[in-house]
């Protein structure tokens, strides 16, 4: 189905730029967002008598892309914190804000905005609402930055890089993965399948080590934040860095659950809940072995996270 979404993330040359190299994404027009005037012209935005805000229409295919992967993007795109500012950018037309025009998107929304916002030291400055209107950017706004590739951007190189390795790797076709998985990873991993609790490879498995994602070997957890919760599959109060995963709103089966993905290649990890040990957070992630593969401490240099040992030893202590 194809959806759309208005992203307000400061200079619209660099959102627009950024979610153009997102896969699903088909378009992403810059405009003006919640204007008192009609048509409003780049000019008149600048002074800030419109009370428009630079924003991004994007047009997407949720089949290949979610609103809150989009969104995940989003923030990290932008200092949510920021008031009427991103980069070097300062003005009311620069503030963040993220506009729906289909109410089916608030509760999507709200989980994401949420999710981020417990992991803030103060309430976000980013604006939620619905879109009163839009107007296209002049053209020469679109694309600004395929047509001036040294030019100005607030957005950092680095997301852009990987937000387009992230494309071609999607593209490629699958096939070697799948002949590498064994069925229950790739059904776990690309299907969002559960595997079954206590019998699973990692539920009793405490020694020292790391946790990787299955599918690129991405570190994703470490054995001294691993507790045995009971539930049936490995239990983690937290990820190695908050950044390795991230967390979507999950209502299948009739039940809203937040669903934690690697945030690399994307692949299914399992749920997070607030029942974790509250003396490390109060969070459990609650992941299925099949999406993980652990390599002992002994073997962790051999395999190329050596640098990851001193971790081990820290958490230790």
């Amino acid at each position: 189905m194809i959806k759309k979404i208005y992203l307000a993330g400061g200079c619209f040359w660099g959102t627009a730029h950024l979610f153009s190299l997102v896969e699903g994404v088909e378009k992403a027009v810059a405009g003006y967002a919640n204007s008192r005037v009609d048509n409003p012209s780049y000019k008149l935005v600048c002074t800030g008598e419109t009370g428009a805000a630079e924003t991004v229409e994007v047009t997407y295919d949720d089949t290949v892309v979610g609103l809150s992967e989009l969104l995940v993007i989003y923030f990290r795109s932008i200092d949510p914190l920021a008031v009427n500012r991103q980069g070097n950018d300062v003005g009311t037309q620069y503030r963040t804000g993220i506009f729906y025009t289909d109410p089916a998107d608030v509760p999507v929304i709200e989980a994401v905005v949420a999710t981020i916002q417990r992991r803030l030291p103060e309430p976000m400055a980013v604006e939620v609402g619905p879109l009163s209107n839009f107007w296209r950017a002049e053209e020469y706004h679109q694309d600004y930055l395929y047509k001036n590739p040294d030019g100005y951007c607030h957005v950092n190189p680095a997301l852009f890089a990987e937000v387009k390795a992230r494309r071609k790797a999607s593209r490629e076709d699958k096939t070697e993965l799948k002949k590498r998985l064994t069925p229950l990873q790739w059904e776990v991993t690309q299907n969002g399948a559960t595997e079954r609790p206590f019998v699973n490879e990692y539920d009793d498995e405490f020694r020292p080590g790391i946790y990787v994602d299955i599918t690129d070997g991405t570190p994703l957890f470490v054995s001294t934040r691993k507790y045995n919760s009971g539930c049936g599959w490995p239990a983690f109060t937290r990820p190695i860095e908050a950044s390795a995963v991230t967390e979507h709103l999950d209502t299948s089966f009739g039940r809203v659950r937040t669903e934690v993905r690697s945030a690399t290649s994307g692949a299914h990890l399992g749920h997070v809940f607030p029942d974790g040990p509250a003396d490390d957070g109060g969070m459990r992630y609650c992941i299925n072995s099949a999406a993980l593969r652990f390599i002992p401490a002994a073997d962790m240099a051999a395999e190329g996270y050596a640098d990851y040992l001193p971790l081990l030893e820290a958490e230790s202590k």
